[in-house]
């Protein structure tokens, strides 16, 4: 099978919202009159991101749900994608199994495939996501202000907990390890929380390395402090079954690949922001908040200052 056969028949799709989507030098889009076009490009590697003998079908959807929480973040919607793929072989079951999942996930959000590269090499996959926001409506990691309230969708920790699991780290009940797993190899981007966030949350970013390293990152761009509260930050209700309580608080804080979303707002919006997570059927938890001066405090359940081991996922 030629590079251009696998693309013809795995990854060539109608693209009707594009002037020219895959068969050509470049992509042609239309951009709708008053927005900006949100870009972000995230990359998995094998033996980094996920294990060699990973299912392709999952990786189809995960390389593309983490660019799309990327989306989300920023309050944009999704539009379009490109994706460069180095492979080992031309594994027609495998690429057969990975594009079912990548369009399964394309077409819950309106994603079109509009192009991308292949070439022979160790298994890279590479997806760049394009999205429109109104002029002036995005959330950004710098709008943070003293006084704001800080929010977590969701839960985190047990994406990181399963792949401790895989790692050998932990040994978990069967039904607890199937719900990791599953929290790790399929995570739900929360593009529609983040499109409802746009007039209410001051910023934003998605939990991809750890709670407190992604918050982090909003504290430093916003130049503010933050005081979290461990109590206030939710659990899921295995957590309390497992013995390795380090370990576990660990993943909570710095475990990476939940892909929720953490925000800031004012404390008039909390009432809004209740009506969302009721519309949503997501859960919304305030967990803390955006104080003066620099750095993040964190309170243990005895109200006294905690010490930050790690942060969180850190590549190099």
């Amino acid at each position: 099978m030629s590079e251009f056969d696998l693309i013809k028949k795995y990854f060539t799709r109608a693209t009707p919202s594009a002037a020219l989507g895959i068969g050509d030098d470049a992509a042609l889009l239309k951009i709708s009159a008053g927005n900006q076009l949100a870009i972000s490009t995230d990359m998995l590697v094998s033996g980094t991101h996920f294990f060699a003998d990973a299912d392709p079908y999952f990786l189809g959807h995960k390389s593309l749900a983490v660019n799309l929480s990327d989306l989300a973040a920023m309050g944009a919607t999704p539009r379009w994608a490109t994706l460069a793929l180095s492979l080992p072989e031309a594994n027609e079951a495998w690429l057969a199994s990975f594009s079912a999942g990548f369009f399964e996930l394309a077409e819950q959000y309106g994603v079109e495939l509009i192009g991308g590269d292949t070439t022979r090499g160790p298994l890279n996959i590479c997806v760049t996501i394009m999205g429109e926001v109104a002029a002036g409506k995005a959330l950004r990691r710098d709008g943070a202000k003293v006084g704001d309230d800080i929010w977590l969708s969701g839960q985190v920790g047990a994406a990181a907990l399963g792949l401790a699991s895989l790692q050998g780290k932990i040994s978990l009940p069967e039904t607890v390890r199937e719900i990791c797993l599953e929290r790790l190899h399929r995570p739900q981007p929360r593009v529609k929380l983040g499109l409802s966030l746009r007039d209410i949350a001051h910023s934003a970013i998605d939990i991809s390395d750890g709670l407190l390293a992604d918050l982090s990152h909003i504290l430093e761009c916003s130049k503010v402090a933050a005081v979290l509260q461990l109590s206030l930050i939710p659990l899921p209700e295995f957590f309390a079954q497992l013995t390795e309580q380090r370990l576990v608080r660990q993943c909570l804080l710095a475990g990476g690949d939940d892909y929720e979303l953490c925000f800031t707002a004012a404390a008039e919006q909390r009432t809004s922001i209740v009506k969302i997570a009721e519309n949503l059927g997501l859960p919304l938890m305030s967990i803390g908040k955006i104080v003066a001066g620099e750095g993040l405090r964190l309170i243990g359940t005895d109200g006294s200052a905690m010490k930050i081991e790690r942060l969180g996922y850190d590549h190099f």
